[in-house]
């Protein structure tokens, strides 16, 4: 039986990648094949690791993902080290790349690092963070330290907390011990002078606890296992290798490995892709930012435009290859490396411009979509920018145009699902159209997208498909939006009402009550009198209408013939408004007289029909749409500002703005724990009440603004406290 040291030895055999040549076997010295290692056993102390890192010979890269662990595992890792068990291995990846190599990018470039961690990023993140004090970089883009604490009167390890900080039998941060400016030395004789003062010291204590403080600043020698895998071997065979040894199951993709990438050989750029997505997150307090209503875009997925824009690729794995510098004879090659990367350079220069970022934004404001809640596909929505950037950048069309021409390309995308299923090669089969396209040619350019789009949105798909599809009574259906974004475009009024369906469903305004998706034949109207109980019949998107908040109130269950006539009577609308209205929410003639599911068939035709009426105007040069100002300066608003004055929970229950009984629950999904605010506008969690926001967010580990922390469930959807306190600041 051979006898491997460690399973990823044994595993790389089993899958074929160990050479066979290393592995004992029973044919002779002379039909043995022959073949090159491609992995090998090291062994790493602590310290040798943290200052390869530090000098960039290991990339420390977000190659799994972010830094996820909780403090709790970081501690249970050093407690681990402590004891002296086994903490498991690392693996490493070559990269391969030449002696000397250095990043791209302007002013000083640093050597691409050697090595890159495939798996154990989360310890050796771990490691960095807590003994160096280096800050980590969270899922959502906040940044925070590591601070782990220290009782050497009985080697307890803790997270550090106000209360930690505050006990002198902790030392609360212990990364202070392998700080040589500070020094060991007085770290610990400062440690003992604290704890004499609340209780006298034996020598032996005073000996007992210098050796536990030394012995776990001696975990800078302990010894890590680790494999290296050969730069010979591929991203597949890494991922695969990777999938089969990682205990939680993620699994890699190749945006990670460009990303892995970009961190070796660009990381100025990989780090300003990732402070775009962190910025886009909220608005900026001053001057322009990312900030937008329809999308918090992820590195990878800004990653795909700036491939598409700079390599002409949709396809990521074709986008790998370029970007290590394969030649065409399946070689590396430096020079074929380092000038793929200047073109992907010059392409994320374009993507990440503020200004290319919100004009692109304004087509799909005259497309008539208004925010977040209205883009069913993040796809469409990110490879209609990457157009536009094509279009504007390549092809120098004028932004009237290009605005109109991608305005009518992201409706027909996001309607008919284009970019669903198989993304990727759907993108290409889009790039591959401008391709032969000169360069400076804006007619070519615009006339090959509008013939896609009226290849695609033909006379059947009006009549027929597009009906069919409205039989759902999904949410989020492309054709409910593009429904409701038709509306906008031919600037509708709310059903019943003089105000806008725009203004209602403008997201940079928040209203305490606003437009709701009102039954046309109610719930309880068709459980108790139509004996129609299944949700899916019930919540047809044809039942649907758009109503203002206390218009839905009043109709409550009544059946159509019923509060249809008193509605009327009581808006009294001119009949040419009403007229209008009934032809924009398709409402068919005696339709509170239909039986339901004549009425359901008759009102998606309609409903199709005004959705084909809109992207006519979509079509017109005499379309003009009616643009919001918060939407195109969204930094002008700043939710989470402090108010003029302190304003309590309780005055925001006194306005109606929340309620006894409103659910809590964390903006971060790092945090799981839901809380409620009782009748005196204070928090609950489990048994425990607080006073302020901020207290229970600090209850529960966040150590952060409350008022940001918390979402509050109300009519309108999950809003942070600290919007609901701008807003009645606003009033007061």
């Amino acid at each position: 039986m051979v006898r491997y040291r460690h399973p990823v030895g044994a595993l790389l055999t089993m899958t074929g990648w160990f050479p066979q040549s290393a592995v004992h076997s029973h044919h002779s010295e002379e039909t043995r094949p022959m073949a090159t290692v491609l992995f090998k056993d090291t062994t790493h102390q602590v310290a040798d690791l943290i200052t390869d890192i530090r000098r960039g010979e290991i990339a420390l890269p977000d190659l799994q993902r972010p830094y996820v662990w909780q403090p709790a595992k970081a501690r249970e890792l050093f407690d681990s080290m402590y004891k002296g068990f086994p903490v498991g291995y690392l693996l490493f990846w070559e990269t391969g790349i030449e002696p000397g190599a250095r990043q791209i990018g302007e002013g000083a470039k640093p050597e691409a690092a050697r090595r890159l961690i495939v798996d154990g990023q989360q310890r050796l993140t771990s490691l960095f963070a807590v003994m160096t004090g280096t800050p980590v970089l969270r899922e959502d883009y906040r940044t925070t330290r590591v601070r782990l604490a220290f009782r050497p009167s009985d080697d307890t390890f803790a997270v550090t907390d106000a209360a930690i900080e505050r006990d002198p039998e902790y030392l609360p941060d212990i990364s202070l011990l392998w700080d040589t400016a500070t020094g060991r030395r007085k770290v610990i004789r400062d440690f003992l002078a604290r704890l004499n003062d609340k209780r006298p010291l034996t020598e032996a204590e005073e000996d007992r606890i210098q050796d536990a403080l030394d012995r776990l600043h001696d975990l800078e020698s302990y010894p890590f296992k680790g494999v290296v895998l050969s730069a010979d071997i591929d991203e597949e065979q890494v991922a695969e290798i990777f999938v089969r040894i990682n205990s939680e199951g993620v699994k890699l993709d190749q945006a990670d490995f460009i990303l892995t990438l970009t961190s070796v050989f660009w990381e100025d750029g990989r780090r300003a892709l990732e402070e775009f997505c962190r910025q886009s997150r909220t608005p900026g307090l001053h001057g322009a930012s990312p900030f937008n209503w329809y999308i918090k875009p992820k590195p990878p997925q800004l990653l795909r435009v700036v491939a598409a824009v700079g390599l002409d690729s949709a396809v990521l794995k074709q986008v790998y290859a370029t970007l290590r510098g394969r030649d065409a004879s399946g070689k590396l090659s430096p020079e074929q490396r380092e000038a793929r990367f200047e073109q992907l350079q010059q392409a994320q220069k374009h993507v990440l411009d503020l200004q290319h970022w919100h004009e692109f934004f304004l087509c799909l404001e005259r497309a008539g979509f208004r925010g977040e809640k209205m883009i069913s596909s993040q796809n469409a929505l990110l490879y209609s920018y990457a157009l536009w950037l094509i279009g504007r950048v390549r092809y120098d069309v004028p932004l009237d145009r290009l605005r109109s021409v991608i305005a009518r390309w992201f409706f027909m995308a996001q309607l008919t699902g284009r970019y669903t299923g198989s993304v990727e090669s759907q993108m290409e089969h889009d790039l591959a159209l401008l391709r032969d396209i000169p360069h400076g040619d804006a007619d070519g350019y615009t006339t090959t997208l509008d013939r896609v789009v009226r290849e695609t949105l033909t006379s059947d798909f009006w009549t027929i498909t597009l009906p069919n599809t409205l039989n759902s009574s999904a949410a989020k259906s492309p054709a409910l939006l593009a429904y409701i974004a038709a509306l906008n475009v031919l600037d509708a009024d709310v059903l019943l009402s003089d105000v806008k369906v725009r203004t209602r469903l403008d997201p940079a305004i928040l209203a305490r009550k606003g437009v709701e998706r009102h039954h046309l034949f109610p719930r309880k109207y068709l459980q108790n009198s139509l004996k129609i109980t299944t949700s899916t019949r019930i919540n047809q998107i044809a039942n649907m209408a758009l109503l203002e908040w206390s218009d839905n109130i009043s109709i409550s269950d009544q059946a159509p013939a019923q509060y249809w006539p008193a509605q009327l009577a009581a808006k009294g609308l001119p009949a040419d408004v009403l007229a209008r209205q009934r032809y924009l929410h398709a409402l068919p003639e005696d339709w509170p007289s239909m039986d339901y599911d004549t009425f359901l068939t008759a009102r998606r035709t309609l409903m199709a029909q005004v959705v084909r009426d809109a992207f006519g105007q979509l079509e017109s040069d005499s379309y003009r749409p009616v643009y919001s100002l918060p939407s195109i300066v969204p930094e002008q608003r700043t939710p989470g500002r402090l108010p003029s004055r302190r304003i309590k929970l309780s005055e925001l229950m006194d306005a109606g703005l929340i309620s006894a009984g409103t659910v809590l629950t964390p903006a971060s999904e790092e945090y799981e724990q839901v809380a409620v605010v009782d009748d005196q506008g204070r928090i609950r969690i489990d048994e425990q009440i607080h006073d302020t926001p901020s207290g229970a967010a600090n209850a529960v580990g966040a150590g952060t603004n409350g008022w940001t922390f918390w979402l509050a469930d109300t009519p309108d959807g999950q809003v942070t406290l600290a919007d609901l306190r701008a807003a009645l600041s606003e009033e007061s």
